[in-house]
């Protein structure tokens, strides 16, 4: 007579050591990584929308901190209201040019009376338009800040703006050909960081491309591109659009910086 054999485990049973084993961990993994993704990584990060447990994790899961909220949350810092169009220097011509001539005179002190900077302040000579203008626009909304240019930009007309850019960008720009042309290109402007996120500054700035509104940087001084980069990691400053180029600086190291300052300043590394 056979020996009757004990009734085996359930396979989907607390009594099955297997199943409870496997449960536990994968409840303990997703427990800590909720905790990770959801908590910790959110909540050492230093932008407005992460601060506190709750904004965190609305933040990381894209949901809204407040449902059916009336007012708009509004930004805590000024951004960019320029807009720029074909149809924005449509008008330009030599008329232009030569009011832009003339209200140059007063910029002479520091950008040079050819548009050419002794100063550390930005060469304007052969800038775009565009730029020169948003720049402008910029400082007069507030959404740039600067002790000079925000009180010389404030009492500037919509046209003064355009014929102060028309000009700068009719001047011819300082000769780089032993500059930049003659230096090495960083990796960080050739090839940029796909990994952190960060584009190569060529493919916006100039020499490999440029993006509308981007500022061409061959030839500007070495002090002055360094403060912007360190400026726009600091959030100091925040008039770039959709945070481009504050999303990129703050992921540069010190020497990533230094190194893109001196490349377009045309100064040996």
């Amino acid at each position: 007579m056979s020996t009757p054999r004990p009734p085996e485990a359930r396979l989907f049973s607390l009594r099955n050591p297997w199943f409870t084993v496997s449960v536990g961990l994968t409840l303990a993994i997703a427990v800590v990584s909720i905790l990770i993704g959801f908590v910790w990584l959110p909540s050492v990060q230093k932008d407005p929308q992460f601060t506190g447990l709750w904004n965190a994790i609305c933040s990381a899961a894209g949901v809204p901190q407040k449902w059916l909220v009336e007012q708009p949350v509004v930004s805590s810092v000024k951004t960019s209201t320029a807009v720029l169009t074909p149809q924005t220097f449509a008008g330009t011509d030599a008329l232009s040019i030569g009011r832009g001539a003339t209200l140059s005179l007063r910029c002479t002190m520091c950008h040079g009376p050819q548009g050419l900077s002794f100063a550390n302040s930005p060469n304007l000579a052969g800038q775009y338009e565009s730029v020169v203008y948003k720049q402008l626009k910029d400082f007069q909304s507030g959404a740039r800040v600067n002790a000079v240019m925000s009180p010389m930009a404030a009492n500037l007309s919509e046209q003064d703006m355009k014929d102060l850019a028309a000009y700068y960008a009719s001047l011819p720009r300082m000769n780089t050909s032993t500059g930049t042309a003659a230096l090495p290109m960083p990796a960080i402007v050739a090839t940029g960081s796909p990994m952190r996120n960060i584009a190569p500054c060529a493919s916006c700035h100039g020499p490999a491309d440029n993006k509308p509104g981007a500022p061409w940087l061959e030839g500007e001084p070495l002090v002055y591109i360094r403060a912007q980069l360190l400026a726009f990691a600091a959030g100091d400053r925040h008039n770039d659009t959709s945070e481009q180029m504050r999303n990129v600086a703050r992921q540069m190291t010190r020497d990533e910086i230094e190194a893109a300052a001196r490349f377009y300043a045309g100064q040996q590394p």
